[in-house]
């Protein structure tokens, strides 16, 4: 007897959110099947990838991906070489260096770079937060402002500080609210809520629901992103159709695997093909679970991830 595959259907999709304007613009979400599901239903929008550049410019970076940038030293160098490699969709610009417990860079210091990187580029932009709360309350709120007319994702909002941001971004200033919480369903709905409830469009917010390198405590990323999956499709939750951006660069390179010398652990083999490997691991899986875009740092590493999407869409 002949196997005859029922297709799995949704009443429910995705939201549509577009970052950027012009011909350059990007959108993400608006499906409604599981990911790479394209049996089941048409793929409204492939996933997206963004490259990640840090606002202290290449001091920070892994050795690997400092290779790539030869010959860019200003960040607006930086900025136009990262958006020329392939597969590149969108630009992401961490301003880590803002952190009072790193460089602490001022909030002015920090909007000169957000400024001088928006200026080089017409592709859509993401800009992440510094990870300290009350840091990104100013900063964030700063980003918006200076970023007017861009449609950019502005990112690191959290529950401690979404009023501040999201007023800013979502409201203020009419830009992309990126709502981040910690691997937990609940949390992630309950951002959306308490946002949405201050009066930004759901229409305008991304989820990062957090994440992990691939072998560290992975199993609960993949659980929270196939739970709300399933309630955004399956129970049409509005709470949850918010599609997901997951910064993945932040979680890889720090890892002992893409870190660690090839002096200290030799049997481990090339320390830059190993940082790019967890890299087009934990991207290629974040996306299989649920997340509608990435955030990658090696050109190598978005390069592979895009040809994997093209293939399975």
């Amino acid at each position: 007897m002949p196997f005859n595959r029922k297709l799995q259907k949704f009443n429910a999709k995705t939201n549509t959110v577009t970052i950027g304007t012009g011909d350059k613009a990007v959108a993400i979400g608006g499906n409604s099947t599981y990911p790479f599901y394209s049996f089941d239903a048409p793929t409204e929008n492939t996933a997206k990838i963004g490259i990640e550049i840090l606002d202290g410019g290449l001091e920070d970076m892994p050795e690997a991906v400092k290779a790539c940038y030869e010959g860019a030293t200003t960040m607006a160098e930086i900025a136009k070489k990262a958006v020329s490699f392939e597969g590149v969709d969108f630009l992401a610009l961490s301003l880590e260096g803002g952190d009072p417990n790193g460089a602490n860079k001022s909030v002015d210091e920090l909007i000169a770079i957000v400024k001088e990187v928006a200026d080089a580029v017409d592709v859509p932009l993401v800009v992440e937060g510094c990870k300290n709360v009350e840091k990104d309350s100013e900063l964030l709120a700063k980003v918006a402002e200076a970023l007017q007319g861009r449609n950019v994702l502005v990112m690191s909002e959290k529950e401690e500080n979404y009023k501040a941001i999201g007023a800013a971004a979502g409201l203020a200033y009419d830009q992309l609210v990126g709502a981040e919480s910690a691997v937990d369903i609940n949390l992630a709905k309950q951002l959306n809520v308490v946002t949405t409830q201050l009066g930004v469009n759901a229409q305008k917010i991304v989820m990062n629901v957090g994440s992990a390198c691939a072998g560290y405590g992975y199993e609960y990323v993949v659980s929270t992103m196939d739970r709300i999956k399933g309630a955004s499709l399956g129970q049409s939750d509005a709470m949850l159709q918010m599609p997901i951006i997951t910064p993945v660069a932040a979680e890889v390179w720090g890892v002992k695997e893409a870190s660690a010398s090839e002096e200290s652990m030799p049997e481990w083999g090339s320390l830059a093909e190993r940082g790019i490997d967890m890299e087009i691991m934990t991207a290629a899986a974040d996306l299989a679970c649920g997340s509608d875009a990435v955030i990658l740092r090696h050109p190598t590493s978005v390069a592979t991830i895009s040809k994997m999407i093209k293939a399975l869409a």
